[in-house]
């Protein structure tokens, strides 16, 4: 008798990254793709993440904006931040949809 083990599907979370009027650097690249991919903990059905990196005011101290949109099952996720470094708005962003899945996991807990 044979005996099958399923494995369970891994969804790999396909992160886009789009720096608006300049180039992002490939070390600011990478701590993206780390800060994002450690949101899976919270929430194992993030299908996409979309982030968006900007300055917004030149002679502003806080200029640099990130903006993360959660593609999920059944939903999204929005966080858009502003600080003075993009590893600073990227931090606030993640923090803020951290908050957000957990709430999303409780609420389809409850259903």
């Amino acid at each position: 008798m044979l005996i099958q083990e399923q494995k369970k599907k891994e969804v790999i979370m396909d992160v886009r990254i789009q720096a608006i009027h300049f180039d992002a650097t490939a070390q600011l690249e990478a701590f993206i793709q780390k800060k994002v991919s450690k949101l899976e903990q919270y929430f194992d059905g993030i299908i996409l993440a979309e982030v968006t990196l900007k300055v917004v005011k030149p002679e502003t101290v806080k200029n640099k904006q990130a903006s993360i949109m959660l593609s999920v099952k059944n939903g999204e996720c929005f966080a858009d931040k502003i600080n003075d470094t993009f590893e600073g708005a990227i931090d606030d962003c993640v923090e803020a949809l951290e908050k957000q899945l957990v709430k999303f996991k409780e609420k389809i807990r409850a259903k």
